[in-house]
């Protein structure tokens, strides 16, 4: 399948709003894919080209959940992290955007070792942009430059393994400008590819364990989706009860669930268990719990 290449010039109704928002956003962008997804809720993860298999393992599993919350995950198409953000993406069913530093033709999708994950990408309903065309020419300092379309289409930028001299770094910098939110994934004092995350963290990102930590910055304000959940009916009345009040409150304790359901503690224990089996409800931790 032939993908177009469209061309969004700021001022349309498809150009992202975020984007626009930042002090120096692209005149125009090259698109092949699914370019309603320049509006959806946009969330940038990046980190090293050098990755270890905690930082493989950690992007995965926040990636996947982010995915299954309704986020459309953005990166770079870069190898390492950026490359197993957008797979793991691909692999839940989510939707994800490459900001590459040349052109979106196949000539210029680079690096060439990732040229079958930005076609899977394209045939997954994601999105390939760049403020350069097929016919300019790719210097190093474009990767720079699109860095602050990364952040500017996002409403944050989460790092994952960076050293020192990482340009990963570089998109948080432009996140931190653009007044976006920061997230770090801290790691080993010992390891350098966390001593940026943890500088970062030093300076203020706020610190991520898992997924919602992220995704409790923004529950209020993202319409959290997913197919799947969409489809589920929930013929249980007890049930029913428990993911209507987590619609509408976000995140409740089991006392609260208990108290705000006048039902009995054993029946919503039981209840509490089959909707996380079914993967309709999440258990944070510490008796909390959240709709998927």
């Amino acid at each position: 399948m032939n993908w177009p290449i469209k061309q969004v010039g700021a001022g349309e109704e498809v150009y992202p709003k975020l984007l626009s928002q930042i002090h120096d956003p692209p005149k125009q962008l090259y698109c092949r894919g699914n370019v309603s997804l320049l509006n959806s809720s946009c969330f940038a993860v990046v980190g090293t080209r050098k990755l270890t298999s905690y930082g493989k393992e950690t992007a995965q599993q926040i990636v996947r959940d982010l995915a299954n919350n309704g986020f459309t995950i953005v990166s770079g198409l870069a190898l390492g992290i950026d490359a197993v953000v957008h797979q793991a993406t691909l692999d839940c069913g989510g939707k994800t955007i490459a900001v590459l530093g040349g052109g979106v033709g196949d000539k210029n999708i680079g690096p060439k070792t990732n040229f079958s994950l930005a076609q899977s990408i394209l045939k997954n309903d994601g999105l390939l942009v760049s403020e350069y065309s097929d016919k300019e020419e790719i210097f190093a300092s474009n990767f720079a430059v699109r860095d602050r379309i990364i952040s500017g289409l996002s409403l944050g930028v989460l790092v994952i393994e960076a050293d020192e001299k990482s340009g990963a770094l570089i998109t948080a910098k432009c996140a931190l400008d653009q007044n976006r939110d920061v997230f770090a994934v801290p790691g080993s004092v010992l390891s350098p590819k966390s001593a940026g995350p943890n500088a970062l963290i030093q300076n203020g990102a706020k610190l991520v364990m898992n997924a919602y930590d992220i995704i409790n910055e923004y529950h209020e304000n993202l319409q959290l989706f997913s197919d799947k959940k969409k489809n589920v009916l929930i013929k249980n009345p007890t049930e029913k009860k428990i993911v209507d009040l987590l619609s509408e409150h976000g995140i409740l304790f089991v006392d609260d669930i208990i108290r705000m359901s006048g039902m009995e503690t054993s029946t919503i224990s039981v209840s509490l268990s089959m909707l996380e089996i079914r993967g309709i409800i999440k258990n944070m931790g510490n008796g909390k719990y959240r709709k998927v």
